[in-house]
């Protein structure tokens, strides 16, 4: 199984429009980072895409990735659901209906941002998605799902667990009970927004390194980082082995 990150920036991408801060300005490759995304590649080549954002077309392309089967979804901010429009041709491809994952109020949530994706009678060329409940233990194309509770400040989402890998975004508190899924993990995939000053909704460094210090994965990536964590080169260098950023395109396999 192979995991791809098509995005690993904050809900505002690195370079933010108008910003003249370091990191901003890098020409490092590592540096530029579309919004947080991940498609997965099952043993039988079936692909799962986790959260469909405003980048999701340019993610595509730029990755030569040309299917997506189903969709996993984290919660309902723009930066995680607002492409699905965009998984049209791959739905015309398909000629199916595309399945959508997540909580019964995110699928509400896209219903009510997307009416025409679930109209009776549908205009020609709108896409078609069917909402699939993301209860605690789930199977996908025969993959066993695991989803993980945590808080995104008082927002109630979903993180996911394949095999010995997990995909956790825009967390700011996993409770205890949850945390006992995270545990010993090959690899674990966390939200770090920065490097200082608390933040409301995101874990920050200092937090995620005390996490994992308690959760003891062999391998772990920062993702939704934002250009507050600083350079990417930088930080490969002031961390540890077992705890590396990681960059649009990077692939791991587990």
């Amino acid at each position: 199984m192979r995991l791809k990150f098509l995005g690993t920036g904050t809900s505002q991408g690195i370079p933010i429009i108008g910003s003249h801060h370091p990191v901003c300005l890098s020409t490092n490759p590592k540096d530029k980072r579309l919004r947080a995304s991940v498609i997965i590649t099952l043993d039988n080549d079936k692909k799962i895409l986790i959260d469909c954002g405003p980048d999701f077309r340019q993610q595509m392309l730029a990755n030569h990735e040309e299917q997506v089967d189903a969709v996993l979804i984290t919660h309902e901010h723009n930066d995680h659901v607002i492409g699905l429009d965009d998984l049209r041709p791959l739905i015309f491809k398909n000629k199916m209906e595309m399945p959508l994952y997540c909580q019964e109020r995110v699928g509400k949530e896209i219903k009510f941002r997307f009416p025409y994706a679930f109209a009776e009678e549908k205009y020609p060329g709108s896409p078609s998605f069917t909402i699939e409940r993301a209860t605690e233990h789930f199977e996908v194309f025969g993959e066993a799902i695991t989803s993980i509770d945590v808080m995104h400040s008082a927002l109630p989402i979903l993180g996911y667990k394949l095999r010995n890998m997990a995909y956790v975004t825009d967390a700011s508190h996993i409770s205890d009970i949850e945390k006992e899924k995270l545990k010993n993990l090959d690899f674990f995939i966390i939200n770090c927004l920065r490097k200082e000053q608390p933040h409301h909704s995101h874990f920050i460094l200092p937090e995620v390194l005390e996490l994992v210090k308690e959760l003891k994965p062999k391998m772990t990536y920062l993702t939704h980082i934002s250009h507050l964590l600083g350079f990417h080169d930088d930080l490969v260098a002031e961390l540890p082995s077992h705890i590396q950023p990681a960059y649009d395109g990077l692939e791991i396999e587990f």
